[in-house]
């Protein structure tokens, strides 16, 4: 059996930070993982930066509420959903994913948790470090064999640990520190690319 493991952001939505960082005029907000490659180094400078604006949860699952997945992207999950497992690993929150989902089909999401007191993020918690790569080797402890893609720094370890990774739309440095994986820039070379692993490795 073959498990299908998927980046959310990037991937199958656009980026939440860099779209909440559009809607309040904030631009630290614009950084993510592929800027800052150390999660918490990044994580703390977002939540340091929503405080000293005043950003509340409220107003960051409105933009979320209005987003949507990418362009083709319910598709391609429905085409993925048809030969593989599916399980999204994301860096997200589930305060933040879980809206998201219901636009995708309500596929598996493994994500982190946020604490919230009176509408403000305070703190957040990892389900553990580099859960991505920890779930890939768990799924392949169960004899499952794993492709995954995504598209970020925080992907990497994960699309090492499968049996076949694929970068999609990676920056321009991801892609050049990375140059085992092949890259994908659609949807169909994805879906090239994922056909391409499952007969290599199925």
């Amino acid at each position: 059996m073959l498990v299908a493991c998927l980046d959310l952001e990037g991937v199958l939505v656009p980026e939440i930070w860099i779209n909440v960082a559009e809607a309040t005029g904030i631009e630290e907000l614009r950084l993510t993982t592929r800027d800052i490659a150390d999660y918490d180094e990044l994580m703390t400078h977002r939540l340091r930066t929503l405080d000293a604006h005043g950003v509340r949860l409220s107003q960051i699952q409105a933009v979320i509420a209005a987003m949507g997945p990418l362009p083709g992207a319910a598709e391609f999950l429905d085409w993925l959903r048809e030969r593989f497992q599916v399980v999204i690993l994301s860096d997200t929150f589930y305060q933040f994913g879980m809206p998201l989902m219901a636009q995708l089909g309500h596929p598996t999401l493994l994500c982190h948790d946020l604490e919230i007191a009176e509408d403000r993020l305070v703190a957040y918690h990892l389900r553990q470090r580099d859960q991505k790569t920890k779930a890939v080797a768990a799924l392949q402890s169960l004899n499952l064999k794993v492709v995954a893609t995504g598209d970020s720094y925080n992907d990497t370890g994960m699309l090492a640990q499968a049996e076949a990774g694929i970068l999609f739309s990676p920056p321009a440095n991801v892609a050049a520190e990375f140059p085992q994986f092949p890259v994908a820039h659609d949807y169909s070379a994805l879906r090239t690319e994922f056909e391409r692993a499952a007969s290599r490795v199925g």
